[in-house]
């Protein structure tokens, strides 16, 4: 059976064609549900790692992105093998604010959260506020993220924050707002509760909202 640590540390050391083989030979042995699980929990601690690696500045932007494309490439293929789908911890609804393009931070973060155990609602690019409104209440999700690389695009984080309000759910929601413009002054200024420049530090904040 596949050996939880060395899947763990494969992901961590993206070591691809390690993870590759442990995979299918785990797959090959017919595992339990139990086993899937466990080896589900080893692919998340790993991609754990690549972010605590990241942050001490070990890695750099190019290995965060590539740890989090071989976690999502062992998890496509272990995920099936599953009746049912890991209890999730929470639910987050994510986008690059109305008028901006860029996605890269808000990907790492997307595939970060997914790896700690979220489930995550991704609206992709230039986001109008009536879709992040329309997709909490339809989800009844507790988190918000809202990323941007433009200044300009802080404005319509601001926008989004106020709709939410203005539709009555903003109790019911935590908004934390990421990328290169943003410090404690847009975060006051948009009314968020938390910014972020660090896709692992947001993912660590996003916990412990929902642990709370």
């Amino acid at each position: 059976m596949i050996r939880v640590k060395q899947l763990s540390k494969a992901i961590a050391d993206l070591d691809e064609p390690k993870v590759h083989k442990l995979v299918e030979q785990f797959l090959a042995a017919k595992p339990s549900e139990a086993d899937v699980k466990q080896a589900v929990k080893a692919c998340q601690d790993g991609m754990i790692e690549v972010g605590n690696r990241y942050e001490a500045k070990e890695y750099f932007l190019a290995e965060l992105i590539f740890g989090a494309e071989i976690m999502k490439e062992a998890m496509a293929l272990m995920l099936p093998r599953l009746k049912v789908a890991p209890k999730r911890i929470g639910k987050v609804v994510l986008g690059t604010a109305q008028g901006d393009i860029h996605d890269i931070g808000k990907n790492i973060v997307r595939d970060m959260l997914d790896a700690a155990g979220f489930e995550v609602y991704d609206l992709g690019i230039d986001v109008p506020v009536e879709r992040f409104v329309g997709k909490i209440r339809e989800t009844n999700a507790q988190i918000v993220g809202i990323s941007c690389l433009l200044t300009l695009a802080t404005e319509t984080m601001k926008g989004t924050v106020d709709a939410i309000k203005k539709a009555g759910l903003r109790d019911r929601v935590k908004v934390i707002i990421g990328g290169n413009p943003v410090d404690e002054v847009v975060r006051a200024y948009v009314g968020a509760d938390r910014f972020t420049r660090s896709a692992p530090e947001g993912v660590e904040i996003c916990k412990k909202w929902v642990e709370a």
